[in-house]
């Protein structure tokens, strides 16, 4: 396992509410972080069909064109009563020809939930994979998960994605609805980047 030494990476991502947790997590370690966004990177084509793969994608293309470190995030969530859908297409389902409208996404789910009938609790799991990749072709995969349940209708601004209608188990706030902190704690993300630290930046 490759330490990172770094005190600087590119996070593979245009996303800002990705780009405030990430920096967030990395900020007691010392490590600057600049997303490829603000680098002026196109966004590489995800051709995977798991988190893995498309991570890997992400981040040796940033890695490559910045000569940094890179860091990708490749996440989404998964609905038990739409087998497991929309998981690797969380973001695709959000697509629009104007950018991504989660709120359109979320919709949809509900609807296909609704049409189904599904059984509540209507059991979700927030999936997220983080891959570093340096330059040199070398990288390491983590990956984490929350369960939950989807609740109607949305409720909460501070969050993104499907945070406004996802309760985390043992909880009654949507992660819209929380705390960022707290969630930053507990979250699919957190859980992946335990493991990076442990093994990536804990001496």
């Amino acid at each position: 396992m490759r330490k990172l030494t770094e005190k600087k990476i590119v996070l593979a991502s245009h996303n800002a509410g990705k780009l405030r947790e990430i920096a967030a997590l990395l900020e007691p370690f010392g490590i600057d972080v600049v997303s490829a966004g603000d680098l002026g990177f196109d966004e590489p084509d995800e051709t995977e069909d798991t988190f893995a793969g498309n991570a890997r994608i992400k981040a040796h293309y940033a890695a490559k064109k910045s000569g940094l470190p890179a860091l990708s995030d490749d996440s989404g969530i998964a609905v038990s009563a739409l087998a497991g859908a929309p998981g690797v297409y969380t973001a695709d389902w959000a697509e629009t020809p104007n950018g991504r409208d989660f709120v359109m996404a979320m919709t949809k789910t509900w609807d296909l939930l609704e049409k189904a009938d599904a059984p509540k609790p209507r059991t979700a799991q927030f999936c997220c994979t983080l891959c570093i990749a340096w330059p040199d072709g070398h990288d390491e995969i983590f990956a984490g998960t929350v369960d939950g349940s989807l609740t109607w209708p949305m409720r909460g601004d501070l969050g993104f994605g499907y945070d406004p209608i996802f309760v985390p188990d043992g909880f009654t706030e949507t992660f819209g609805e929380m705390d960022p902190a707290q969630k930053h704690k507990m979250s699919h993300r957190a859980d992946a980047f335990a493991k990076l630290v442990s093994q990536c930046l804990n001496a």
